[in-house]
């Protein structure tokens, strides 16, 4: 297992109950996540915070663009509804609209493209791979290197989770994120 640090992007702590203290597997994986709300950091940190919940992320993104650390990069979020992906993934609530189909506002949507080329360099994801194809999660190709390390909520629960917005712009967002790393 790798020496963990936390993004330096961060501007609000507010930590989680919520969460595995000890992460199993490398991270190698992001999954991006929609609120279905807009909300600040502050106010995703109260549902956080609130153990009935049973739900945290790594990170989440207010609707002002602000960063915020729920779960260290060290430990588990409560995110996916899959032990085996926020194992490996950090996780990162963005603030959205409440309906379908979630869209994010600029400003989240930029804080978005920094925070994940932040979380790639710092772990050695070389490059965000995005196939749009569920039966690849956890596949690696010839190089060792995971074919899609990209992954969605809806995949693991019967949720709309990134949102439509979101999940037609994964291609975009790598694209971006790619060219920062």
């Amino acid at each position: 297992m790798s020496t963990f640090t936390n993004s330096p992007l961060v501007a609000y702590v507010a930590l989680s109950p919520n969460k595995t203290t000890i992460r199993t597997h490398a991270i190698d994986t992001i999954t991006i996540h929609c609120t279905a709300g807009q909300m600040t950091v502050e106010q995703l940190g109260e549902c956080f915070a609130n153990k009935a919940r049973k739900a945290s992320s790594n990170y989440g993104i207010g609707l002002d663009g602000r960063i915020a650390m729920f779960v260290p990069e060290s430990s588990r979020s409560w995110c996916s509804s899959n032990a085996a992906n926020d194992h490996r993934a950090i996780t990162i609530e963005v603030s959205s609209d409440a309906k379908s189909p979630y869209a994010v506002n600029d400003a989240a949507y930029a804080s978005l493209i920094y925070l994940v080329a932040d979380v790639c360099r710092r772990n050695g994801i070389a490059k965000l791979r995005w196939m749009h194809n569920k039966s690849l999660i956890g596949k690696c190709g010839e190089d060792g290197r995971l074919l899609q390390n990209l992954t969605m909520h809806k995949w693991f629960a019967n949720k709309a989770c990134p949102g439509a917005f979101l999940e037609e712009r994964l291609f975009d967002i790598v694209a971006k994120v790619n060219c920062l790393i």
